[in-house]
């Protein structure tokens, strides 16, 4: 017991803490030029902003009558689903050398939206299925994730750059090596934190988890081909289409559905979606030095 608190503990302060580090990494590479060239692209973001939201529901719902899970399990992917992007996704498309400004907009904008964008997924899926999900946004802990991690860390990589650019420079190999060993750490940590409820959700919820990851994303690359034809953007629009706020998930179903079980899916979604994303950068920046 004892460990396990200690274990938990170190999660609870480690996350937060590495997120922090990567996306100020993240800020270390942006300029207010990256940020105009997303303003003049009104269509990219209009798509990475609005088509999750009427695409990634279906998905949800379709892979629920292939794979025809348990009811949490279906009740966890569906949650997943209607929630805001997730703040790693810019870490993602840093790696990735991709669009990492246009991230940061379309993880801002999304959660901002978020309190009203996932009370009308919700509904769209109470018709779709013809049961009460009651879902809402926690707004709190969405401003928090705003101005906590996604603004103030991106503002002060960009700070640092714009006040020492050649240390950012110098240092912009070894932050990405940093990100890549933090991802690792965060997987880890998750996993040490319950070995036995990941083990034994590999043969049910991680194939369905995988299969959502891979048709979120791919629907994200064609869906951004028809607006842009810059592959960074196209990978960043699925990186945005493939990461769900987890953590939003899970404070949705914990505090607002009292449903503890709903939340499980959440955490093997997460564990499923680094390992993924990982191979995803790979492949597209193998591919771009071709």
């Amino acid at each position: 017991m004892i460990a396990w608190r200690a274990v938990k503990t170190l999660i609870d302060v480690a996350v937060p803490g590495l997120t922090f580090i990567l996306l100020s990494a993240v800020g270390l590479d942006l300029t207010r030029a990256d940020f105009a060239r997303v303003r003049r692209g009104w269509a990219v973001v209009l798509t990475g902003l609005v088509a999750p939201l009427i695409l990634l529901p279906p998905v949800a719902v379709g892979l629920i009558w292939a794979f025809t899970p348990d009811p949490d399990v279906a009740a966890g992917l569906l949650l997943v689903a209607a929630c805001p992007i997730g703040g790693i996704s810019n870490t993602y498309s840093y790696l990735a050398r991709a669009s990492t400004a246009l991230s940061v907009t379309l993880t801002g904008l999304s959660c901002l939206l978020a309190g009203l964008t996932v009370p009308a997924v919700g509904q769209g899926l109470e018709l779709a299925l013809g049961k009460p999900l009651d879902l809402a946004a926690p707004i709190p802990l969405l401003l928090g994730q705003l101005l906590l991690m996604l603004v103030l860390p991106v503002t002060v990589g960009m700070g640092i750059r714009r006040r020492w650019p050649d240390v950012a420079e110098i240092h912009r190999a070894s932050l990405q090596r940093l990100a890549f060993a933090g991802i690792a750490a965060v997987l880890l940590l998750v996993i040490i934190d319950d070995p036995q409820a990941f083990a034994g959700g590999l043969a049910t919820t991680v194939p369905l988890a995988a299969a959502f990851v891979a048709a979120s994303m791919g629907a994200g690359w064609i869906t951004a081909a028809t607006v842009t034809a810059d592959r960074g953007d196209r990978f960043t629009i699925a990186a945005e289409f493939g990461t769900r706020n987890v953590a939003v998930a899970t404070a949705i179903a914990v505090t607002l559905l009292g449903r503890v079980e709903f939340a499980r899916f959440a955490t093997t979604y997460f564990l499923t979606e680094l390992p993924l994303m990982l191979v995803a950068i790979a492949a597209f920046r193998a591919r771009a030095s071709d």
